[in-house]
């Protein structure tokens, strides 16, 4: 499984950027209240870098930064030592300082942190022997539509059909294909503001035509 431990199983900045819009797409369909969300996505977290959150109000929080060229993930499980951040982050590229050792990474934690500078393999600092909680954080990233409908099947109980939450809807949804209303409501009986999952899509960088 993707973990610190073994980073080659993590897709490259692309794949992985579209799992994150995806998911994040597929969390603001089963809840339109931000707060009850899971993962969330800004494509204009500033000039030239779009930012994903996972955060699971348990205290458990991983961000990833995406500029123009790589990108970096911090996460932080608060039941699991932290070992020295400096250690963590040993030949992280100068482009990455300001997002790791600054806010809100710097309030949150670091428990571990990886990184890749365009299409070049992930990377992180020396690692000590006890878990950092990256096996169960990443693990969303491995790239299978199931995945994602096995975990929020049970996080996101009775916010979906009771037929469940079909694989082919969330299978295009993870290759990006535009969103319909016909595919949103394969996944949830109603939505009760089209306009603010239209702004949520856009604010993800989901493509998506409600017409």
């Amino acid at each position: 499984m993707i973990s610190t431990k073994d980073q080659t199983l993590l897709p490259n900045t692309k794949i992985l950027q579209t799992i994150c819009k995806a998911i994040s797409a597929l969390d603001a369909i089963l809840s339109q209240e931000w707060e009850y969300r899971y993962y969330s996505y800004n494509n204009k977290w500033s000039d030239h870098e779009e930012f994903f959150e996972m955060r699971d109000g348990s205290g458990n929080q991983m961000l990833i930064l995406f500029p123009q060229n790589g990108c970096v993930i911090n996460g932080f499980a608060h039941e699991y030592t932290q070992q020295s951040k400096q250690q963590l982050t040993t030949n992280l590229p100068s482009i990455f300082n300001e997002f790791i050792f600054g806010e809100p990474v710097n309030s949150i934690g670091t428990t571990f942190c990886l990184w890749t500078i365009e299409e070049k393999n992930w990377q992180t600092g020396p690692l000590e022997s006890y878990e950092d909680n990256s096996k169960e954080m990443l693990s969303i990233f491995n790239g299978n539509p199931q995945t994602y409908i096995d975990w929020a099947t049970e996080y996101f109980e009775d916010s979906y059909k009771e037929t469940g939450i079909p694989l082919e809807t969330v299978a295009k949804i993870y290759t990006g294909e535009t969103l319909t209303k016909e595919m949103v409501l394969t996944i949830v009986e109603e939505i009760e503001d089209w306009e603010q999952l239209e702004t949520d899509l856009l604010e993800i960088g989901y493509s998506h035509n409600f017409n």
